[in-house]
């Protein structure tokens, strides 16, 4: 299978298993990233992803141009219309925070792919870039909408506009990634961090993941609505009530997601 999918501990670890194809995506690996991110949702054993690649050299090189063909449709059709071909991946939606693993090249449809998730983490030896506009074409698949609201309008600017690859250290640097770490290292610091969140109150973090991602689409008085309406729907949950009990008696909390 392109596409992999373990859990443990709460933790579900998503792989993209080409690494003969540095990971690319064919048709194949379109529908079973979809399909992964249907469990991740509604599978309760799960409270946090991560999304990574096999082997050593690329997170994902985007799009297989070797199996990728143009679509036999009109564009108006898949569009608009109800049959729909290969499912997009420019909306992988879930409530549930997802870690970018990024051990290598995160190329076109790979940085995109990356940029859907909630928290970057990369190898010392990662790379990225969007390089479309050197072979005639756009990052298609939410490419030059993510990009600004991750980076910022200049350096996302510089990216799109260049084509040109970018290190792990500016990736640091600009905000694209939270942090580098050595290459050995890069899965046990991901899962440390996964861990940590899967600890805390499920609904509490699909709130906060909820309100964040709404935050930046919205005005800052809709915002702050938004967050009393959650804080008030979280306010009587078991898993509130749970934390407070805990931090009296000194105890860790067991959080039921309820």
């Amino acid at each position: 299978m392109p596409v992999t999918i373990d859990v443990s501990n709460f933790v579900a670890t998503v792989t993209l298993d080409r690494p003969e194809a540095m990971n690319a995506l064919d048709p194949e690996s379109v529908i079973q990233l979809n399909a992964a991110w249907e469990r991740i949702s509604a599978d309760p054993s799960i409270r946090v992803a991560l999304l990574t690649g096999a082997g050593e050299r690329a997170f994902c090189t985007g799009a297989d141009l070797k199996k990728t063909m143009p679509p036999t449709e009109g564009f108006a059709e898949l569009h608009f219309g109800s049959t729909r071909g290969t499912p997009s991946l420019a909306n992988l939606r879930t409530n549930k925070p997802v870690i970018g693993v990024i051990n290598g090249f995160a190329l076109g449809g790979g940085l995109e792919l990356a940029l859907q998730c909630d928290i970057r983490i990369a190898s010392d030896h990662a790379s990225f870039g969007l390089p479309e506009v050197c072979i005639g074409s756009i990052p298609g698949a939410g490419g030059t909408q993510r990009i600004v609201r991750a980076i910022g309008q200049s350096d996302a600017m510089l990216m799109l506009l260049t084509g040109s690859r970018i290190d792990a250290r500016e990736a640091l640097r600009i905000g694209l990634v939270s942090r580098v770490v050595e290459a050995a290292d890069l899965m046990d610091t991901a899962l440390a961090i996964a861990h940590q969140i899967a600890g805390n109150a499920p609904l509490a973090v699909s709130a906060v993941k909820r309100l964040a991602t709404l935050g930046v689409e919205t005005t800052l008085t809709l915002g702050l609505e938004l967050e009393q309406q959650s804080f008030g729907l979280l306010r009587n949950s078991e898993d509130r009530l749970e934390g407070r009990k805990a931090f009296a008696d000194k105890r860790k909390p067991v959080f039921m997601g309820k």
